[in-house]
């Protein structure tokens, strides 16, 4: 019974998702979300008591999949097939993060991008749970670029908490002039920056 309740839950949340990551959470109406989910509103609010919480809910588990991949790229376990160094796992993600923003599968596209200013102004609980979640990304990438500096693909110089600070903040604001511009050109300029700040140490 539960792994219906869960399965039904988590189908609502990406029909939703799907829409939302389009056009904001204030531009979907709830008949959208019921019409995409083919569920009547009865059901709908069976396993969501409003429209915030149900943002609420998909924040949470948008944040709980995208850390997952995000721990399996940056943080493999030794027994994984991938041996490459810390730097290259860093740098496949801003690769893939290049794709996903210019690729016109909307499943791929940035909920944080998207909705971020959006919701900041509009729910406090959706405001938390995106700063969290932002937090845990910086987390994660701060982690890992401390591996690339005892790997010694990394200088040693190198702040791990500060650099994936500013590379995230980076990489969000090139992502919001992309959209603006409707051009890949400030990805382009953030993944040349990010290969020169996470510079090889010279030999």
């Amino acid at each position: 019974m539960r792994t219906t309740y869960d399965t039904t839950r988590r189908h609502i949340l990406d029909a939703g998702q799907q829409l939302i990551v389009v056009k904001g959470f204030a531009g979907v109406g709830l008949n959208e979300i019921l019409t995409a989910a083919a569920i009547p509103k009865g059901s709908f609010y069976h396993y969501f008591g409003s429209k915030e919480q149900y943002g609420c809910a998909l924040m949470e588990q948008y944040f709980s999949d995208y850390l997952l991949r995000l721990d399996q790229l940056l943080h493999p376990s030794p027994e994984a097939a991938d041996a490459s160094s810390a730097r290259a796992r860093l740098i496949t993600y801003w690769e893939r993060w290049v794709d996903t923003q210019c690729s016109q599968d909307v499943k791929e596209k940035c909920l944080v991008v998207k909705l971020s200013a959006e919701v900041a102004d509009l729910s406090e609980d959706m405001r938390m749970i995106l700063c969290e979640g932002t937090k845990r990304v910086r987390a994660s990438l701060t982690a890992c670029i401390a591996n690339g500096v005892t790997d010694g693909s990394l200088q040693s110089s190198i702040d791990p908490e500060k650099t994936a600070q500013m590379l995230y903040q980076m990489w969000l604001g090139a992502s919001l002039l992309a959209k603006l511009q409707r051009d890949r050109t400030p990805l382009e300029y953030a993944f040349a920056t990010t290969i020169a700040t996470l510079r090889e140490p010279v030999s």
